[in-house]
């Protein structure tokens, strides 16, 4: 059965599923193959949930109308969002980058909204399966769309374009991440500017970070260069901190002289501007990117900012990597709070550079005072530091329940296969 066909059935049904679990009446189940499962296996339990069709590669081991064989269910599901995505005639902008994606996404999400009927990323579902069931939850009556690309390894970029055929794009930063599968920090910009390479064959529109020299290399050849920073740029801001949280002194492009955020930590800067560089280029009233952007708060352990009694608890646990630890923990040293107490879980994907970049880390927590430091993960083994150790966060969750904090500051931060947030269970 071609992709045309395939189509017309999911217009009848426009629910996709790739969790036979979830599957029910209006569904179209795409069973996907993976290290641990085979989706295969589950078409007679999607079926009989409700599912109108599934989307098999593999003989199922018996026969219904409903079944539809085809080379590649993963394959088959991004021809489908591409299929998708070519009836739309409006703004699909891409976001990648090493740091700061998914929450300048939502902030972007949230300026447009505000104007427009906009969909977006659910959560952090930007890679090869997340992206294309983005795109085919997209509705008829859309007038933006706004998709998030995560990538660990050059190429990948690349194959979201194919199908996402993004109109904009921005890529936040190019940092250190994923090392082990990009090869280095050069890697990085290599597989994050494939955005921009594709920008820059369909003539498309970027916005970029004007700070950041290196992005102005890489997107040298591209027409349409939207600017923002605190130094250069169309719209330009600088960042201030009113207890503990972001706000900004709009220096250009903006009448309103300060956006007060809920985000902590200036290195939101960034994110922030690009929601209003974005906000002004498709002409949402400035009173509405204000409103938009002040009343935005983080969750998903995203700089997410919680109280506790007396306490005050920064969690941003849901990811790490050197250049994420390291402004983490320089804006943490710029609180004013005296009882300052960190809690790091250990950063995953950094090959050969993971000993040297966790031994950098302990050499910057040394710069500064702190009441209590705690490094969790056998990547904190070696080389030993005077901090407390633990093997895993059940240690430091033990560990956390028996202090009595007061009128103190804790970060929270690490990996995501770390949990650092189960500490506060």
């Amino acid at each position: 059965m071609n992709i045309e066909s395939i189509y017309k059935k999911y217009l009848e049904n426009p629910i996709i599923e790739t969790d036979s679990r979830k599957a029910g009446k209006g569904s179209i189940f795409f069973a996907l193959k993976g290290d641990k499962f085979n989706g295969n296996q589950f078409a007679k339990q999607a079926l009989d949930s409700g599912a109108a069709y599934c989307i098999v590669d593999e003989d199922p081991g018996f026969l219904d109308d409903r079944i539809i064989k085809v080379e590649d269910s993963l394959s088959t599901l991004q021809q489908l969002a591409k299929y998708h995505r070519e009836q739309f005639n409006i703004p699909f902008i891409a976001v990648t980058g090493s740091n700061g994606k998914t929450t300048t996404k939502e902030l972007i999400h949230v300026v447009l909204s505000s104007t427009y009927i906009t969909y977006t990323t659910i959560g952090n579902l930007n890679n090869h399966i997340g992206i294309p069931l983005t795109i085919l939850r997209v509705g008829k009556d859309a007038q933006m769309a706004i998709i998030e690309m995560g990538a660990n390894h050059q190429k990948e970029i690349e194959g979201y374009c194919e199908y996402t055929l993004p109109t904009h794009g921005l890529i936040t930063n190019c940092g250190k991440a994923h090392l082990e599968g990009f090869g280095g920090v050069e890697g990085v910009k290599k597989g994050k500017g494939e955005l921009y390479d594709y920008m820059r064959a369909n003539k498309g529109t970027v916005f970029m970070y004007a700070d950041y020299d290196y992005l102005k290399d890489m997107s040298k050849g591209i027409q349409d260069i939207i600017t923002y920073g605190s130094q250069d740029g169309e719209i330009r801001g600088e960042s201030t901190l009113t207890d503990g949280m972001l706000a900004i002194k709009m220096t250009k492009g903006m009448s309103n002289e300060t956006i007060n955020t809920q985000l902590v930590g200036e290195y939101n800067l960034p994110n922030v501007l690009a929601a209003i560089s974005i906000g002004k280029y498709f002409n949402v009233p400035e009173e509405k990117i204000v409103e938009a952007i002040e009343s935005y708060t983080p969750t998903n352990s995203r700089s997410q900012m919680i109280r506790k009694g007396n306490n005050e608890i920064i969690l941003d646990a849901y990811n790490a990597n050197p250049s994420s630890m390291r402004v983490a923990i320089e804006n943490f040293s710029k609180m004013p709070s005296k009882n300052k107490v960190v809690l790091l879980g250990g950063m995953m994907e950094l090959g050969a550079e993971s000993l040297a970049e966790h031994a950098a880390l302990i050499a910057l927590l040394r710069q500064h005072s702190w009441s209590h430091v705690v490094l969790v993960g056998k990547d904190f083994i070696s080389p030993p530091s005077e901090y407390l150790h633990f093997n895993d966060v059940a240690e430091a969750q033990q560990w956390y329940r028996q202090q009595r904090f007061d009128n103190s500051t804790i970060l929270i931060k690490g990996s995501r296969s770390m949990q650092m947030e189960k500490v506060l269970e």
